[in-house]
Order: C-alpha cells, then sequence, then structure tokens
C-alpha cells in the first residue's frame, strides 16, 4: 500500500462571495483509516467533503485525491474520479420512486456495462453485507430511519469506492441503529481496503471506530489526534465539545449588552 495519503488539503480557503468559511485548512485522509472530521454547526464540514468532491472549487490551496488535484481537472476527468467515490447523504437521500434494489442499483447501470443478473447479483450482495437482503423489493417509505440509512449506505459502496464520505450518518437515528450503522462504517472501510470521512456530531460513537479526528471551528483545523489523544485532550474547545459543556470556548449566550442595563432603564430593546 502507498504509503502517501490518499486525499490531502494543503493551505486551502473557501469564500462564498465575501463570506469566509475555510481559512487556512491542512489535512490528510491515510489510505484505509477512518477519519473524523467535527465541531460547531456551520464551521465548514460540509464545505470540505463539497470541495473534495468537486462540488466547489477552493478559492486558494489544493486539494489532492489519489494524487490528482480536484480543481484543476476537466469535467471528463472529475467524473472518472467520482466514480471511485462513495457518498452517504445525510438521512440517506434514497430516491423515493424507486425501490431498495433499484436504489442500489443505480450507480451499477449508470457507471458500468454490467448485465442486469450481474447487477443482481452486485446488488444482493451489498444489501446483504448491511443486513437488508430481504427488504430488497421494499420501497423507501416503507424503511425505517436506520434501515433507509443502510440502503444508502450499501449504495455508497456498490462501485467499490476507494474513498467513502459520510454526511452526519448517526443524525436522527436511534441508539440500535446508530449502534449498527458505527459498526458497518467500520466494518466495510476495512472490508473494502478503502479511506473514509466522517463529518459527525456524535462524539461517543464516532470515538469508538475512527482512526483519527480533526477538529474545527471558525473555519479552521484547532485540534487534532487518535480517539486517546482526543479523550485526554486538555484544549478548552475539544474539551468542551467531547464533554457537551454549554459554556467555554463557544459560549452558550450570544453577544449582548449587560443584562443589568437591560433591564433596568435600558433604552433601544423592543419586543
Amino acid at each position: 500500500m502507498s504509503s502517501t495519503p490518499l486525499v490531502k488539503i494543503s493551505n486551502l480557503n473557501f469564500a462564498y462571495e465575501s463570506r469566509p468559511i475555510l481559512t487556512g485548512i491542512n489535512l490528510e485522509i491515510p489510505r484505509g483509516k477512518l477519519v473524523a472530521i467535527m465541531g460547531t454547526s456551520g464551521c465548514g464540514k460540509t464545505t470540505l467533503l463539497r470541495l473534495i468532491g468537486g462540488q466547489l472549487r477552493a478559492s486558494a490551496g489544493e486539494v489532492l485525491v489519489d494524487g490528482q488535484n480536484v480543481a484543476a481537472l476537466d469535467n471528463a476527468a472529475l467524473f472518472k474520479l467520482r466514480r471511485r467515490m462513495g457518498m452517504l447523504f445525510q438521512f440517506g437521500a434514497l430516491f423515493t420512486d424507486l425501490s431498495v434494489f433499484d436504489n442500489v442499483a443505480f450507480p451499477l447501470r449508470e457507471n458500468t456495462n454490467l448485465s442486469e443478473d450481474l447487477i443482481r447479483d452486485l446488488v444482493l450482495m451489498k444489501l446483504h453485507a448491511v443486513g437488508l437482503r430481504g427488504a430488497h423489493r421494499l420501497m423507501p417509505n416503507e424503511l425505517s430511519g436506520g434501515m433507509a440509512r443502510r440502503v444508502a449506505l450499501a449504495r455508497g459502496i456498490a462501485l467499490d469506492p476507494m474513498l467513502m464520505m459520510y454526511d452526519e450518518p448517526f443524525a436522527g437515528l436511534d441508539p440500535i441503529s446508530l449502534a449498527i450503522t458505527g459498526e458497518l462504517i467500520r466494518k466495510l472501510n476495512d472490508a473494502l481496503g478503502a479511506s473514509s470521512i466522517m463529518v459527525t456530531h456524535d462524539v461517543p460513537e464516532s470515538l469508538k471506530i475512527v482512526d483519527y479526528i480533526y477538529f474545527m471551528a471558525g473555519g479552521k483545523v484547532v485540534a487534532e489526534g487518535t480517539p486517546d489523544d482526543i479523550r485526554n485532550s486538555t484544549d478548552p474547545f475539544v474539551h468542551q465539545f467531547i464533554w457537551g459543556e454549554p459554556d467555554g470556548p463557544v459560549p452558550f449566550h450570544y453577544p449582548a449588552p449587560a443584562y443589568a442595563g437591560e433591564l433596568i432603564g435600558g433604552r433601544g430593546i423592543h419586543a
């Protein structure tokens, strides 16, 4: 296995018009590893996934995936690279008018010339891997939230991607479904020999399954390390995030004038 990282991001900046989102991002995703990106809402985590996938282009800096500069690729080369990536969207994003079978078959039919017999076998293999081979005839509206997430995972791995990206894979799941999904993400990463990037807010489940964690705040990487490094971190932001404390570097209160001054004879406050 090559020692060069599958994904390397260097001095990355990104802004929507004049509003900075990411500033000076440097991170690496080693081959065969599962890496989490954590941070408060709006800090740029999902934007980072879109830059890796080529939906967005950086204002400055570089995104390399398997040695290729994503921003420099033409459409044909970008689509070819994307066929080697899988994506699990938040809440699954299944096609509601397609069956479970056809949802998983979709990327195979769109991107290969395989026969329907071979596609059938591959779809059943992927569904078996996530424990849902028996549900292949169901429609998305017949699935629980956890089942839908697992079908979406089967669709994401349909083409045996070298890179899987997960956008909040645990959102809205009950504890049993959450644990099943986390275990599947870890096992499938290892079975495929893939690299995985997981954007998540779920601290306990993530620390069980990931190899490395990057923490983001204000559009920057503010801390990084292994799960043990993170558990033992004395960094105020990391400590607040891991333990869910209401006050710290991320304040509970939105900036405001002195409370007493507004309550006693305060002016300019209107309901």
